[in-house]
């Protein structure tokens, strides 16, 4: 597992990241504060405070964790 702080401050950013991640198999969770989120979910992520940075927790390594860092590079904040 990997965690990575991301930024979602768009309704269109928001949109696009859902769709990025729905790609992939494995799972991806969000974390704000005491929520845990499912990533993928589009009403989980519109309930969170989006204008602050969200951590990330990808559930995958290898390859695979690689394609997703430089997939969601558009949207990650720090390492």
């Amino acid at each position: 597992m990997k965690t990575v702080r991301i930024s979602l401050d768009s309704i269109d950013k928001v949109k696009a990241f859902v769709n990025t991640i729905n790609r992939f198999t494995f799972d991806f969770d969000l974390v704000s504060g005491r929520y845990v989120i499912d990533a993928k979910s589009i009403m989980g992520i519109f309930s969170l405070d989006l204008s602050k940075t969200i951590d990330l927790n990808i559930h995958t390594d290898g390859d695979d964790l690689d394609t997703v860092l430089s997939v969601l590079e558009p949207y990650i904040v720090e390492q």
